[in-house]
Formats: structure tokens, sequence, C-alpha cells
């Protein structure tokens, strides 16, 4: 959908609430211009009480999806080259090969050959 330069992206700081008499909930309303045309939005509490988007620290290599530690490749302190094998993640009868994506310097292997990681484990922290 495209956008022009009189278009106003939502901005929390215009948020105002207001208590219903009915509901004792509080209603936080948005009030979006868009091409000279204004909206009033509710937003709601899961809106408003979400996680913040956070980038990927590309220094941690996190588990994708749960599964078992088959193979670690690289060891405490050795230097790894972009596209180097980093360890295998078995997960639903496959194996995944993580691999580095940049030049780094191993800092810390947080798993062995047979741990069993949920998801957003952290692996392996680079220098």
């Amino acid at each position: 959908m495209p956008t022009s330069e009189k278009s106003k992206s939502l901005n929390l700081q215009d948020i105002k609430t207001d208590v219903t008499s009915e509901n004792s909930e509080a209603e936080v309303f948005q009030t979006l211009l868009i091409e000279d045309v204004k909206y009033k939005t509710r937003l709601t509490k899961k809106f408003l009480n979400r996680k913040p988007y956070q980038p990927l620290d590309p220094k941690q290599i996190l588990s994708f999806i749960p599964g078992t530690i088959k193979k670690v490749y690289v060891k405490k302190g050795s230097k790894v080259k972009a596209g180097e094998k980093l360890l295998d993640l078995e997960a639903m009868k496959m194996v995944n090969t993580m691999f580095a994506a940049e030049n780094h310097v191993i800092a810390d292997i947080l798993v062995k050959e047979g741990d069993m990681v949920p998801k957003n484990q952290l692996l392996i922290l680079f220098k």
C-alpha cells in the first residue's frame, strides 16, 4: 500500500486513555492522520503489552527450533571464517547445520553434544 508524505505512522506518544463506566477497563485510542483524514483506532491490551522488537545480536548463535545438539565442530577460542560449520542441530528427524555468517573468534560454547535445547537458547557466543 503506497504511503504519502502526509501519512503518519503509529506513534504511541499520542495515546489517550479513557475509562468507560460500564466495563471499568481502560480503552486506549489512537488518532491517525492518513491523507488528511483522521481515523480513531482502539488499541488492545495485547498490543500495548507486546514484547518490543529487538534486532538479533550478530555475536550470538541461538537455536531457531527445539532439538538435540548432534555435533559441535568448533572449540572455545578458535577462529572461524564465514561459511564454516559451527554445529549440527537435529530437530524433527532433520539435521540442521549452523554456519558462521562472518569471521569471528569463539568466546564461549554453551552446549555440548547430546544436549536438548529449547527454541531461542543461546548456543555459541562470539567475541
